[in-house]
Formats: C-alpha cells, sequence, structure tokens
C-alpha cells in the first residue's frame, strides 16, 4: 500500500509543478539536453516549448547561465547569437566571453547547429573565440545572426 500511495503523491507533485525538471522529456527532439536545476527552476507541469521559452528567457536575462546547459538547443544558442550581435553592435566591444560559452557549447557531439557551419568554423579555428566571432561577423545577412561585420561598424578584431 505504501509503494502505491508514493507513486501516487511523486504523480501528483509532478503533475501540479512542484517539482523542477533538468532535461526535456524522453522522446522529445531535444532530450539530449539537461541544464542544472541548482541554474534553473523549471516546474515539471510544463509543456517542452514552455520550458524552452523558459530556458531562453533565462539566458537572455544572465547569459552566464548558458554555462550550466548541456546541449544546448538552437533556439538557445539563438539567445546568445542576438546577445553578440547586440554586444557589438551597441557598445562597440567584443563579446569574447559569450562566444566563448558557444564554443564550448558545441564540445558536446550532441549540441545541434543554430548556423550553418558554425560547427566547422569551431573546429577548424580550434576553438578560438576571435575566430568564431570574425566566422558570425561574416554571415550573410539572411541568417540574421549579426547584421554587419566589424569592419562595417568600424570595429576593429584582434588577429585579422
Amino acid at each position: 500500500m505504501f509503494p502505491i500511495l508514493t507513486q501516487a503523491l511523486a504523480y501528483l507533485s509532478r503533475v501540479c509543478g512542484f517539482e523542477t525538471v533538468d532535461s526535456f522529456p524522453p522522446g522529445h527532439a531535444h532530450a539530449r539536453t539537461h541544464w542544472s536545476g541548482a541554474h534553473f527552476d523549471i516546474a515539471s507541469d510544463l509543456k517542452p516549448d514552455q520550458i524552452e521559452r523558459a530556458l531562453c528567457e533565462k539566458i537572455a536575462n544572465t547569459p552566464l547561465i548558458f554555462a550550466n546547459i548541456a546541449n544546448p538547443t538552437p533556439a538557445m544558442q539563438r539567445v546568445i547569437l542576438d546577445l553578440i550581435g547586440t554586444r557589438l553592435r551597441h557598445s562597440g566591444g567584443q563579446p569574447v566571453d559569450l562566444v566563448t560559452l558557444l564554443v564550448n557549447a558545441y564540445r558536446s557531439p550532441y549540441t545541434q547547429e543554430a548556423v550553418p557551419g558554425l560547427r566547422a568554423a569551431i573546429e577548424d579555428s580550434g576553438g578560438d573565440a576571435r575566430s568564431v566571432l570574425a566566422f558570425l561577423s561574416e554571415m550573410p545577412a539572411a541568417f540574421d545572426v549579426i547584421d554587419a561585420s566589424p569592419r562595417q561598424r568600424g570595429l576593429k578584431l584582434v588577429g585579422r
């Protein structure tokens, strides 16, 4: 009787959202994506698209938290890419710290590419953040990663 009661309480707790999750449900397209439960408080009653949206919002508010996600989804990576673009446009600085987060995410072979050729650029550069930043800066506007190259904005990339 006790195991049945325990299972029922566990089920109710999960369905009501009293527990937190640290990955997408098994069988989901991004089931290999995991995050630290200590850094993300994601209720267990959320649907996968709501989970992803909540994670993306947290990344947008605190970008360095991206380091606590294994195999981030393309949407999560696009948040970092948007932040890189914003930082380049508005502050004129080089967001090497954010690019490094992306480079580290691509150490896993299970991380899906958010931008065509990004994995190859990371591997070809040996994980050099400045080279990857140069690759992102030269992406066609159709991908809407970073809308203009640093030279067009009057910025100078070190090592180019």
